[in-house]
């Protein structure tokens, strides 16, 4: 039986990706070594990291004076190293997740932060609108996608303050004007790569503006000065990563990939919408996330619940439980998933709506 891979994250890969991954991890370039085993000062791994980062460049349109990098630790331990290179005084966050509340929270031991909204009181089930940035903070941080309750802001905000955002979730799903940015981060674990590296695009001449001390491995200066290579970086995930852009740029690259995330998101909320036993979850609909596709049961059909899981699981669906805060259903709609997946996840819907109800 298919399986449909709707993991939030890690999550579905291209299969060329894993194919190529598979290949080099037994025999990396022909050199008769796992890329597993070879040292990343190795020179063939040096041209996976500058073609991986020249591809971001390319497919993002990044402008010059940005530097493109790939570390370790997870989009959390961006949420204190933002601050230790960005926040001198003052700091502004939107609250619209789990994650942006933990990226605030890392931020107020280095500053004052400025909650400029949050929409905590409703579930995070839409995303704060006609709020003011003050004009006097370090930066503006945004979650542009929130996987747990399926927010996401579809484009760059106009603030007249530097701005940063956590990509983890949305990155390469839509064309963004970098130049708008001082920072844009996020695990690789979702559109990318395997779990395991960062990417954190940086705008070089904002850094060194903070008076503290910076611990070495934190500063972004010297991940910049030493290429990625500072100390051994995950070299396994890098190569899947390039594998991944080289493929966006083979379909058609980041404006393709989102012509495809408008279609499946579309798809799947006009059954939602449609179909009288499920309720999406995002109240307002221009905030409905094109990556994570959150639902749950009407509230007539609660007690089928978990017959709808054993249903649509049986059928060969993985990884739509919804996330405990939220709770009903949850498909992760990612570059690498194909429309047939989300077509056989509305064709469960229907048939167990017709097996329930008198329609």
């Amino acid at each position: 039986m298919k399986k449909h891979n709707f993991n939030a994250g890690p999550s579905i890969l291209p299969r060329e990706v894993i194919e190529k991954t598979a290949q080099a991890i037994l025999d990396f370039n022909g050199s008769g070594l796992s890329l597993m085993e070879i040292s990343h000062r190795a020179k063939d791994f040096q041209p996976v990291l500058d073609e991986a980062v020249a591809l971001f460049k390319e497919l993002l349109n990044i402008p010059e004076g940005y530097s493109v990098l790939f570390l370790g630790g997870g989009a959390s331990l961006e949420f204190c190293m933002i601050p230790y290179n960005f926040l001198e005084k003052k700091a502004a966050y939107l609250n619209t997740g789990v994650w942006a509340k933990k990226a605030m929270k890392e931020a107020k031991g280095f500053g004052e932060v400025v909650e400029v909204a949050s929409s905590a009181e409703a579930t995070y089930s839409y995303i704060p609108k006609n709020y003011e940035v003050p004009a006097d903070v370090d930066y503006f941080h945004v979650t542009t996608n929130n996987t747990i309750y399926g927010t996401e802001l579809k484009g760059d905000l106009d603030v007249n303050v530097p701005m940063i955002a956590d990509m983890s979730s949305d990155i390469f799903s839509r064309p963004i004007d970098v130049s708008k940015y001082i920072c844009i981060y996020g695990g690789a674990q979702k559109n990318l790569a395997p779990a395991g590296v960062t990417f954190v695009i940086v705008k070089d001449e904002a850094l060194g503006k903070v008076s503290r001390y910076i611990p070495t491995m934190l500063n972004y200066q010297t991940h910049i000065d030493g290429g990625s290579m500072f100390n051994t970086p995950p070299v396994v995930p890098i190569y899947a990563a390039l594998q991944t852009l080289r493929w966006i740029k083979a379909e058609g690259g980041v404006a393709e990939m989102e012509r495809r995330a408008i279609e499946r998101a579309e798809m799947l909320y006009n059954e939602i919408d449609r179909n009288k036993m499920f309720v999406g979850t995002v109240t307002d609909k221009e905030d409905r996330s094109r990556m994570n596709i959150c639902f749950v049961m009407a509230p007539e059909y609660k007690d089928l619940e978990a017959d709808f899981m054993k249903f649509a699981t049986e059928r060969g669906m993985v990884g739509i439980k919804g996330h405990r805060s939220v709770g009903g259903f949850r498909a992760s709609c990612y570059n690498a998933m194909p429309k047939e997946s989300v077509q056989a996840l509305i064709d469960c819907m229907q048939e167990f709506e017709k097996q329930h109800t008198d329609l």
